[in-house]
């Protein structure tokens, strides 16, 4: 289990890095965003990297990796706009905002020590494109959530975009060690 929280550790590093660059150009600009306006944006992520995992090339030169670290940031923002609401304009520094994603991104951690510990580490052996399939359909659930505003007996949105941090950890660990970024290992 160490193993693994070293390499989750590694992959939320570089995407908290880059959050904290883009804070740095866009600033909080986010924070107006509606959460299903992230779910959206993530969709198109994850959508991208399907097309190029059946396609197996990029004519934008992007590969899958970049778009897994835009799911992940993208996912830990929408989190905090369902906790802070949505707000008319940017109102949080840098600070607070990284503090406030990276908790979230700890809120998920939490929550895959608790799945590994009773699942055994079965992602593992999933393939990558399995995970991007997993992150999907959790995508459109969370779209079904949103237009009816409510579950019966299902998990909220919280915990779907919990698990699509998770799920694109796991895709960029698993990436990582194949050695490669390409479109599924």
């Amino acid at each position: 289990m160490q193993r693994t929280i070293d390499q989750y550790d590694a992959v939320v590093n570089e995407c908290h890095d880059l959050f904290l660059k883009k804070a740095k150009d866009y600033g909080t600009a986010w924070r107006i965003l509606r959460v299903p306006s992230l779910t959206d944006q993530i969709f198109i992520k994850a959508q991208r990297i399907r097309t190029l995992q059946e396609v197996g090339a990029s004519k934008v030169g992007e590969g899958v990796r970049p778009e897994l670290i835009g799911i992940i940031n993208y996912a830990a923002m929408a989190l905090v706009q369902l906790e802070r609401g949505v707000a008319d304009a940017p109102d949080m520094d840098g600070d607070e905002s990284a503090q406030s994603v990276r908790r979230q991104i700890q809120r998920a951690k939490d929550l895959m020590r608790d799945k590994n510990h009773d699942y055994g580490e079965a992602w593992r052996s999933m393939r990558v494109s399995s995970l991007v399939d997993l992150i999907l359909m959790k995508l459109l659930r969370i779209k079904s959530i949103e237009d009816r505003g409510f579950t019966l007996v299902s998990e909220g949105i919280d915990a779907n975009f919990l698990d699509i941090i998770n799920y694109a950890v796991f895709a960029m660990i698993q990436l990582d060690e194949a050695g490669s970024s390409a479109p599924d290992r």
